[in-house]
This record gives C-alpha cells, structure tokens and sequence, in this order.
C-alpha cells in the first residue's frame, strides 16, 4: 500500500496566513522600536544653536542670478519658517519681548525686499523700452540703406536707358562713313566725289550733336543721384544719432540705478534676529536659575 499526501483544508491555509501576518507585525513593532530608541530628543540648547545657525546661513544667502527679485520671496518664506519651528517649539518659551522684536523685524525687511523689486522691476521694464527703440532705430537705419540701394539702381537704369537712343545716333555716322563705295562708270565717281564733302559734314555735326546729348543726360542723372546720395547721408545720420543716444541711455541707467541680491539688507535683518534669539536665551537662563530650588 503506497504513501498517500495527507490533503490540507482551508483551515490550515488560514493559519498559516494568520501566523505570517503575526510574525510581520511583530518585525514592524521591533524595527519601530529601534528607530525610536535610535531617535534622540533635542535639548533647549540645541534647538537654539540650530536657529541660531540656520539665520547665520540665511543672512549670507546669495542670489548670484538676476533678476535678483524672483528669489525674495522663496527667501523670505525661509525665514518665516525657521521663526515659525523655533516660536512652535514646546522646549521653548517665547516671551512678549522676542515676539515683538522679530515681528519687527520681519516687517521691515519685508518691506525692503519689496522698495528693492520694485526698483529692479522698474529699471528692467525702462531698459526694455529704450531697448525697443534702440531696435526700432536698427531697423529704420536697415530699411534706410535697402531703400537707397534701391533708389540707385533705378536711376542707373534709366540713365542707361536716357543714354541709349543718342549713343545709337553717334554710332550710325561712322558706320556710313566706313562705307565702301562701290565701283561704277566715271560719271558716278564724279558724283559721289562732289557728294562727299557735304557727306563729311554731315558726319561730323551727328556726333557732335549726340555727345552733347549724351553729355546732358548724364549731367541730370548725376545731379539726380548728388540729390539722393545728400538726402540718404541726412537720414543715415540722424538715425546714427538715435541708436547712440538710446545706446548711452542704458549706459547711464545702469550706472545710475545698479542693483544687487540685497545681502546686506538680508544679512542686517538676520543679524537683528540672532540678537533677539540670543537674548532670549538668555532671559531663558536668567529665568530658570532664578526659579530652580537653592541647594
């Protein structure tokens, strides 16, 4: 008769999940335990030297990045904070005293970050428009020049076309004159021989008649162009004018209204605190030998 597996029921499943889950728990509350037993309550003192340390930290914070003003308030929330952890704090005792000095404190370096964004958003917004205009004066100077250009290649193109018609009548004259004549009875020779000086005359009067036409044009066209050439100068010039104008504006706002991450507001405003801590800490000291029993 062979061996046969005893077949378990759904009872022994439910123990054997009651006993893993029991054992679970019972390594939770062990390792709870140890990290409690691990975890060390700060004294009085330490969480003074704590405030006192994260202020020091906070009044040498710099914002090396502007527009410094963006940082202000994540600064300032900072601040609240470790005032808020310390003033919560059951070990300490807040007295009327400090409560008032950091109050103050606080309320005048709030309003100081907030003089200091006001001035820097102000000097940003005044660069931006003399930026724009510094731009815009650019864009005119460009627009100036491509115009002229433009201007130019069209009178150059119908002086071409002036010129043209009179340097076609000075060409003509000297193609006849370079005629050959043709061979023929003496009677023609004759003819043409009686024909030629008033021929000759004829040639030479042409040319003379287109080149001073020729001449002319050109005349007028040059002083068409002197008359561009002067206006585009005179244009060009005050607009040159213009961009170092909006170019020494910026000069001048940036030396005249400079700006930085306000450390030393920051920094005076932290230091004001670290005296009301510590001077908390002392009433603190003052406070509990006066009320401890005299041996």
């Amino acid at each position: 008769m062979g061996y046969r597996p005893q077949a378990r029921t759904a009872r022994d499943f439910v123990r054997r999940s009651e006993k893993a889950k029991q054992k679970k728990s019972d390594k939770e509350r062990a390792s709870s335990s140890q990290v409690f037993s691990e975890e060390r309550v700060l004294t009085s003192r330490e969480v003074f030297d704590r405030t006192l340390n994260t202020l020091n930290h906070l009044g040498n914070q710099r914002f090396p990045i502007a527009p410094f003003y963006e940082h202000f308030d994540r600064w300032l929330l900072n601040l609240r904070t470790v005032l808020s952890e310390f003033e919560s704090n059951p070990l300490i005792s807040v007295d009327e005293q400090f409560a008032k000095q950091y109050s103050q404190v606080l309320s005048d370096i709030e309003q100081a970050l907030k003089e200091r964004r006001e001035k820097e958003v102000s000097r940003e917004e005044e660069i931006r428009r003399i930026n724009r205009n510094l731009q815009d004066a650019r864009n005119l100077l460009a627009r100036t020049e491509h115009e002229h250009a433009v201007k130019e290649k069209e009178i150059a193109d119908r002086k071409k076309r002036a010129i043209k018609p009179p340097v076609g009548k000075a060409k003509k004259p000297r193609k006849e004159q370079n005629r050959i004549v043709p061979s023929g009875t003496s009677f023609l020779r004759g003819l043409f021989r009686k024909a030629q000086p008033q021929k000759e005359t004829e040639t030479t009067q042409i040319p003379a008649s287109a080149k001073r036409e020729v001449s002319r044009i050109e005349q007028s066209f040059a002083d068409e162009q002197k008359k561009l050439q002067d206006e585009y100068d005179r244009r060009e010039q005050s607009i040159l004018e213009k961009v170092a104008n909006h170019q020494k504006e910026i000069e001048d706002l940036e030396a005249k209204t400079s700006i930085d991450d306000a450390v030393n507001l920051r920094r005076e405003a932290c230091e004001a605190l670290v005296d009301a801590v510590n001077a908390l800490l002392l009433r603190t000291k003052t406070t509990s030998e006066a009320t401890s029993p005299s041996p």
